[in-house]
This record gives structure tokens, C-alpha cells and sequence, in this order.
């Protein structure tokens, strides 16, 4: 049996180009080499792994190298880089889950190797963040329309990982599912975390609403408090929420005013704001928990001289409003809740981000 990291990785490589094929689809087959941007499949040429060669030693099968960035490793680390696995106990399960190999009990002290970033950390969200890829075209983009949502213009924060790691706690296998990936930002744009919601590859129903039949199909890591996804720039105008979801299905009606999902009630209370803000509208979620973050965060703006004017949806938030009831519904209801001056600036369907809301 297959048991130390020096045996998976030979094992790996004896497999050099099922192997690149399946981690890297990105790159493609020269000669005695595998052709690719980057350990973490960014299209390109820098990167090249040997596809031929001896077990070990000089000239090895699977050893890689990066002629831009001078990273260099074997078989084990492109698993690790291109799944955004943390736990070597991760990687070595996937290696043996590619290669048909049972699964080990445990795992001893001597098979651990060095991770790129500690589990959870911001670190590790950049890295997760910068292996997914954009939603045009992705289970993502589909995923969102399906709710409802069209008007995707400024969606740089949104990426789709067609095989995103999940397991439902530390004594569970890993399991592999497509997520949706947000990046979390501060103020200055630097990305302090990220939040996965993991999708159903079978499609979307009313009961699952598109994500993945799991326990926790949403989970976030990294620095979150204070942080947020941001669609848009901020300037004296934005628009606060809980959800992702929640705050796209308002740019349909809203496409220039900038926008943050919070990701929770307890986040979007505690949510930072831009020097420049001067009117901060309050997307609010129709629950015990939606009340309390608005009114903590109606008293912290109002501290700061920013006026807070909340935006009530008719159900449980925006997106199931506009599931229910439709675009106009949902048009007309925040029409009555912002000011004039609004409705005449951030309502126009002139522009890119009209042309897409008017087409939603």
C-alpha cells in the first residue's frame, strides 16, 4: 500500500499526464512537457512539468518548474495549489481518490509537508480566490440566473472553482463541489477573506435554490469583520446587505449605484465605511437578525454624519422578491423607499449597467 508522500508522489508521477490533465486542463501537451501558466492553472507557457523521466532523482517525472516565478515542486504540489488545499491529510486524500488508492486511518507526523498558508487564513483566501476562474460562461453565472439574477456588470469579486473542497467537519472525508467564490475587500480593495456557496452540478430547484444538497453550502474564511463584497466603487451613495444574492437582485433596479454584501447580519452591522460616504441605504433582511444589524447600523452612521435610510423588501429580502414577484415589482417598491435625487441618478437605464438591467 501506498503510504508515505515520497510513494504518492512517485505513484503520481508514474500518472505525469493523467495527471496534468485533470489538475492543469488549462495547459496542454508539448513534446516530453505539460505546458501551463502556473501551479494554479492560469493559462500560459511559464510553467512546465516533465511528463517522462525516472521515479526520482534529476530529470524525475512530474517535477515541475516556473520559469517566471522560479517555484518549482512535484505531483503533491500541484494537487495542493490548484484544489487550494491547506492539510497535507487533503492533499494526500485527493492524490488517493485520483489514483483509485485506499484511504489510510491516520496519517503520521512524518507525511505532513509545508502548507502555503495556515487553514482559514487571508492568505489562503487570496490563494483560493486567484485559482478560481471568471463566472462568464460557469455553473456560477448560471447559478445566479436562475435566482433571478442578469445584471452581473461589476462582478470582478465573483469567481467559479469547478472543484472546491468542502468537508462537513474535521472527522468527515473531503468532498469536491463547484462553489461560487467572493472575495472579501476592505476599504482600499486588498482581499481580507472569501465566501464560498457551494452549487448543485445537477441544476437548480425551488428546494436547494441552485446550491449544493449539503449541510452548510455557505461558508466563509479569512477577515471578515469590518470587510465586505463590494460591486461597484463606493462614493457619497452605497448600499449595505447581508447576501449576495440579495444585493444583485437590487443593481437590476439600482445598476450604478455601488453595492457590499456583508454575508451575515452580525458583518453588516459592523461594516466600515468610506470616507466619502454621505447616504448609506440599508438592504435589510425581514428577520429578528435583519432588525438588529439595521438598527446598529442606522446608529453608527448616524454618528458618523451619514444619513441611513433603510430599503424593506415585501419578503424575506430582495431576491425573493424578485423571484416572486418580478423586476417591475421590485423597481416600483424601491422607487417609493430612496430619495429623488436617487431614483433620477442611479435609476437610468442609460449605459452598459442599464442595458444589462433592462435586458434582466
Amino acid at each position: 500500500m501506498v503510504q508515505s508522500a515520497t510513494e504518492l508522489a512517485e505513484a503520481l508521477a508514474r500518472n505525469a499526464e493523467a495527471v496534468c490533465r485533470y489538475y492543469l486542463p488549462n495547459g496542454r501537451r508539448e513534446g516530453r512537457y505539460w505546458m501551463v501558466g502556473d501551479v494554479r492553472n492560469t493559462p500560459g507557457r511559464s510553467m512546465y512539468v516533465r511528463l517522462k523521466g525516472p521515479d526520482s532523482g534529476k530529470g524525475a517525472a512530474g517535477k515541475w518548474t516556473d520559469a517566471a516565478t522560479a517555484e518549482h515542486g512535484d505531483l503533491l504540489d500541484i494537487i495542493r495549489e490548484s484544489c487550494g488545499l491547506v492539510d497535507f491529510k487533503d492533499i494526500a486524500e485527493e492524490a488517493r481518490r485520483f489514483l483509485s488508492l485506499p484511504q489510510p486511518g491516520s496519517y503520521t507526523r512524518a507525511e505532513t509537508r509545508s502548507a502555503p498558508a495556515p487553514t482559514g487564513s487571508p492568505e489562503a483566501a487570496r490563494r483560493l480566490f486567484a485559482m478560481a476562474q471568471p463566472i462568464a460562461g460557469t455553473l456560477a453565472e448560471t447559478y445566479l440566473r436562475n435566482r433571478g439574477i442578469s445584471a452581473l456588470h461589476e462582478t470582478e469579486y465573483l469567481r467559479f472553482h469547478p472543484r472546491c473542497y468542502y468537508r462537513p467537519d474535521e472527522h468527515s472525508p473531503t468532498e469536491t463541489w463547484p462553489a461560487l467564490v467572493a472575495a472579501v475587500t476592505d476599504l482600499e480593495g486588498r482581499i481580507t477573506g472569501a465566501h464560498r456557496t457551494w452549487l448543485d452540478p445537477n441544476g437548480f430547484s425551488e428546494a436547494t435554490l441552485g446550491k449544493a444538497p449539503i449541510d452548510t453550502p455557505r461558508r466563509a474564511m479569512g477577515h471578515l469583520l469590518g470587510h465586505a463584497v463590494r460591486f461597484g466603487l463606493p462614493k457619497d451613495v452605497m448600499a449595505a446587505g447581508e447576501g449576495i444574492e440579495t444585493m444583485l437582485s437590487l443593481r437590476i433596479v439600482l445598476p450604478g449605484m455601488p453595492m457590499v454584501a456583508a454575508l451575515s447580519a452580525a458583518h453588516l452591522a459592523a461594516i466600515l465605511f468610506p470616507a466619502s460616504l454621505h447616504r448609506l441605504y440599508i438592504a435589510r433582511d425581514n428577520d429578528p437578525a435583519g432588525d438588529g444589524a439595521m438598527e446598529t447600523l442606522i446608529d453608527r452612521a448616524t454618528e458618523s454624519g451619514i444619513e441611513a435610510i433603510p430599503l424593506m423588501p415585501r419578503l424575506g429580502d430582495f431576491n425573493e422578491d424578485l423571484r416572486q414577484f418580478g423586476i417591475d415589482a421590485v423597481r416600483d417598491s424601491v422607487r417609493s423607499q430612496i430619495t429623488p435625487d436617487d431614483v433620477a441618478l442611479f435609476m437610468s437605464i442609460t449605459g452598459t449597467a442599464g442595458r444589462e438591467a433592462e435586458r434582466a
